[in-house]
């Protein structure tokens, strides 16, 4: 099979492109901005694989998105504003990538004749969950200019199949986490701040609750949903791993070395949602399963950065 895969050279849309290449015998097409997130040298260790070939596109242009789609038998479409407090800050870029360019890279799908299109949405489009685990078929309740934003994407995924019979499959991930992670993100950010004897900043009173799942996990689940999973229909993936944010400090505290007088609480971010939690019975079913337990992920990802610095230290200096 040969697949474009969007925002290849961001953290998730890498470490699908390196699971691919180990896992099968998969051709694929990187096509990426290359905005702040993402990075050649996130790809580094694959760009000379001949099953291997990278456009500089951006998804809202539909030219050039429909050339490197010729010939694809499928697109798997990462691409995305994620951060959600740039989003908070200024939300137009979230607005315009996530929902126009989503759009954008459907209709180019349907055009060009793709035949099947993966859209990798978020379980943040379900709300805070007091209790119990988000289905499938739960109503979305988003409460930041990002996770709106990806609900709304996730739905303009989802109007190509029913109205111009597009083969489209949706999966929405918790938390991840591992290799290539921009330095914004919760897990590097702190682990890297640790690594340069610096605090970590941890919002509210650190209660707030994440299902973390390493990436090479979700990548897996990710191929199983494009191989096997029904068109239009949605699939969660998640790793069964809720950890409050206080509870994940004390465990890259443990794996630095270092104590408590490393945090330091910080006022909580507008709209902080307190648990996700979703339910994976419906990509389980597929016959997907996670391979990695919390604690053996943390410890290889906080060992990655150690050993890389070179890859996250000039990110942090770009700021």
């Amino acid at each position: 099979m040969k697949m474009l895969v969007t925002g290849g050279a961001g953290f998730i849309g890498s470490n699908f492109v390196r699971w691919v290449f180990a896992n099968t015998d998969d051709e694929v097409v990187v096509y990426d901005a290359l905005t702040y997130a993402g990075n050649l040298s996130t790809l580094r260790d694959v760009d000379d694989n001949p099953r291997f070939s990278f456009v500089h596109g951006n998804i809202c242009d539909p030219g050039p998105l429909a050339a490197s789609l010729k010939g694809c038998d499928a697109v798997v479409h990462f691409a995305a504003e994620s951060h959600v407090d740039r989003s908070i800050d200024g939300s137009d870029d979230f607005v315009h990538t996530n929902c126009f360019g989503t759009n954008v890279v459907m209709d180019t799908a349907r055009r060009v004749g793709v035949p099947r299109a993966l859209h990798v949405g978020t379980d943040e489009v379900y709300g805070s969950v007091e209790v119990g685990s988000s289905k499938e078929s739960d109503p979305l309740e988003p409460r930041s200019p990002y996770s709106a934003s990806k609900a709304g994407s996730d739905l303009i995924a989802l109007s190509y199949h029913h109205t111009h019979g597009l083969d489209v499959v949706v999966t929405r991930c918790t938390n991840n986490f591992g290799a290539f992670q921009y330095p914004e993100k919760a897990i590097p950010l702190f682990t890297t701040n640790l690594l340069d004897d610096k605090k970590i900043p941890l919002y509210g009173d650190g209660l707030n609750e994440r299902d973390w799942i390493h990436v090479d996990d979700h990548c897996s689940g990710v191929y199983t949903v494009l191989q096997h999973g029904i068109s239009g229909e949605i699939y969660n993936i998640g790793a069964g791993n809720e950890t409050t944010n206080r509870v994940l400090v004390d465990k890259l505290l443990a794996l630095n070395g270092c104590g408590e007088e490393m945090v330091s609480y910080v006022a909580d971010r507008l709209g902080h949602d307190r648990r996700y939690s979703v339910d994976v019975a419906k990509v389980s079913a597929l016959g997907w399963k996670r391979q990695r337990t919390l604690d053996e992920a943390l410890e290889r990802t906080v060992a990655w950065y150690a050993d890389n610095r070179w890859w996250w230290e000039p990110l942090r200096a770009r700021g």
